[in-house]
């Protein structure tokens, strides 16, 4: 069966930015928020969408989309069922990884660390916000598990409407936050030529050194 297009011809150059060891700093969570809030300022489609790697027991890696939920000086945040393919897997082996990608500002941004669960009282917080749908459906999806049909989940996520009409939902035990503690952060700015810039802190002795690597 032959490819839709010739993938081997399919390229972009890219143009639009350059990175220097000066315009990093020293503070990469800092300088995460700043391209963060550029992207948003570029209208990138939902630039918390990030790619989560996990890996369990086997060595085998596991790779899915999560929406980060807030930065804070120890970490990136993201909530989802403990009890989920990545939940399992992170009890077994906290090491994971985050990888963003923003088209129009033609940067991506690595970050590889230690996952550990946040407060339930955070938790609570968070699920206290979401919308009422969302909580509902956190509760009628045993994440991971294999359906039957789609008929299925409609028909308990529409049980459970009935259920809690009126009243305040509860945030499930299964459910809550992660924060990634990051140990190694890398920039990528795409420049002509696949030249790219790549500049990457990593922590040693709680100190964050910088280094620019090869494209």
């Amino acid at each position: 069966m032959e490819a839709p297009n010739d993938l081997s011809s399919m390229r972009k150059s890219y143009s639009r930015s350059e990175l220097s060891e000066t315009t990093v700093g020293s503070d990469p969570i800092l300088f995460f928020n700043s391209w963060f809030q550029e992207a948003i300022e570029a209208k990138e489609e939902e630039p918390n969408a990030t790619i989560l790697s996990t890996a369990g027991e086997d060595g085998q890696p596991s790779a899915r989309v999560v929406l980060l939920k807030g930065v804070e000086s120890e970490g990136f945040v993201f909530f989802t069922n403990y009890e989920s393919k990545k939940g399992k897997q992170l009890a077994m082996n906290p090491k994971a990884a985050l990888t963003f990608f923003w088209a129009k500002t033609e940067r991506q941004i690595r970050i590889q660390g230690i996952v550990e669960k946040i407060s339930k009282e955070e938790s609570e917080i968070y699920f206290g916000s979401r919308p009422r749908e969302s909580q509902l459906g956190a509760i009628a999806s045993n994440q991971s598990a294999i359906l039957n049909s789609r008929e299925e989940i409609e028909s308990k996520m529409k049980n459970l409407t009935k259920l809690w009409e009126g009243q305040n939902i509860p945030k499930p035990e299964n459910w809550g936050g992660y924060v990634l503690k990051p140990n190694l952060i890398e920039f990528w700015q795409g420049r002509v030529g696949r030249l790219h810039d790549r500049i990457q802190f990593e922590l040693k002795n709680g100190i964050w050194k910088k280094q620019r690597l090869s494209p």
